[in-house]
C-alpha cells in the first residue's frame, strides 16, 4: 500500500489546513443545523472534507478528496453555529467526516472557541491520525464518538487500508485522557454479523474503562447513487442491507458480555 493511513493524514493535514494571514482555514464539506445521531441532544454537525481511509461499506465517497470543499475559518464557523444556540441547550456540536483528525488545527481551535461559549464538544472519528494530533483535538473534546470498524489487523487493512494499531493507540489516549467514549460499529451482512463478533468487541473494549456506550449501526446502501455519481464502483452494491432483527440479537449478545450501554 506504500503509505501507512498515519503518513497519509500528515501529509493532508498540511494541504487542507493552514495558516492564511494568521488564520487557521479547514476545509468543511457540509454543516447540518440540527441532527439528532450524533452524541446527546440536538447537535449542530459539522462534515470535514477529507480522509486517508478508504472502508468498504463508506457512505460519504464525496468526502473523501483532500484540497476541495468550502474554506472556513474556526470563527467564521462558531458564528454560524451559534444562530442555533437556542436548540443546543441539551446537544452541542459533533464533528464529524471525513476524518476530523486529518484536520487537527481547525478542529482544536473550533472546539476552543465553542467552549468558550459553552457549548458541548464531540468527536466523530476513526482514530486515524496519530497521537499528538489527536492528543491536541481531545483537550478541547468533552465526547469521543469511536467508529472501531474491524477488529484485526488483517480485516482493518482489507477492508479499510490502515492499521488497526494505531486505532488502539487513539483508544488508549482516550482512555489516558480520561475521555468519555461512544463505540460504534456499522454492522455488515456476511462481514461482520456473527454473534461470536460481539465477544470479541466486549473483549476488546473491556481494557477501555471510559466506554459509556456501544451502538451497532446497520448496513445501508443509501450511498450508491453517491458512488454512481462519482464514477466509484461500490464494493458492497450486492450486498443485502442489515435488517432490524438480526441487529436486534447481536445487541443481545454484546449486553451479554458488557456493562456499556448497548443501542442498534
Amino acid at each position: 500500500m506504500g503509505q501507512t493511513a498515519e503518513q497519509t493524514v500528515g501529509q493532508a493535514a498540511g494541504r487542507t489546513v493552514g495558516q492564511t494571514a494568521g488564520r487557521t482555514v479547514g476545509r468543511v464539506h457540509s454543516f447540518q443545523s440540527m441532527g439528532a445521531v450524533d452524541g446527546p441532544g440536538l447537535r449542530c454537525v459539522v462534515f470535514l472534507q477529507g480522509c486517508p481511509l478508504r472502508c468498504v461499506y463508506c457512505h460519504n465517497p464525496d468526502t473523501w478528496e483532500f484540497g476541495v470543499g468550502q474554506s472556513v475559518t474556526p470563527q467564521e464557523m462558531v458564528e454560524k453555529i451559534l444562530r442555533f444556540r437556542p436548540y443546543l441547550k441539551r446537544g452541542g456540536v459533533t464533528v464529524t467526516g471525513g476524518e476530523p483528525l486529518s484536520q487537527p488545527e481547525f478542529v482544536r481551535e473550533l472546539f476552543a472557541l465553542l467552549r468558550e461559549n459553552g457549548i458541548h464538544t464531540a468527536l466523530d472519528t476513526s482514530g486515524a491520525g496519530g497521537r499528538k494530533r489527536a492528543r491536541a483535538v481531545l483537550e478541547v473534546t468533552d465526547l469521543v464518538l469511536a467508529d472501531v470498524k474491524f477488529l484485526t489487523d488483517e480485516e482493518y487493512r482489507r477492508y479499510c487500508g490502515a492499521d488497526f494499531s494505531q486505532i488502539r493507540e487513539f483508544l488508549s489516549l482516550t482512555r489516558e485522557m480520561e475521555k468519555p467514549l461512544w463505540i460504534r460499529q456499522v454492522i455488515v451482512p456476511g462481514l461482520n454479523d456473527d454473534p461470536r463478533r460481539m465477544k470479541r468487541l466486549a473483549d476488546l473494549l473491556r481494557e477501555y474503562p471510559n466506554v459509556e456506550r456501544i451502538e451497532l449501526l446497520p448496513f445501508r446502501r443509501l450511498c450508491l447513487e453517491k458512488y454512481e455519481a462519482l464514477g466509484i464502483p461500490f464494493a458492497l452494491a450486492d450486498t443485502p442491507e442489515m435488517d432490524g432483527e438480526t441487529l436486534a440479537v447481536l445487541a443481545e449478545e454484546l449486553r451479554a458480555h458488557t456493562a456499556a450501554a448497548v443501542c442498534c
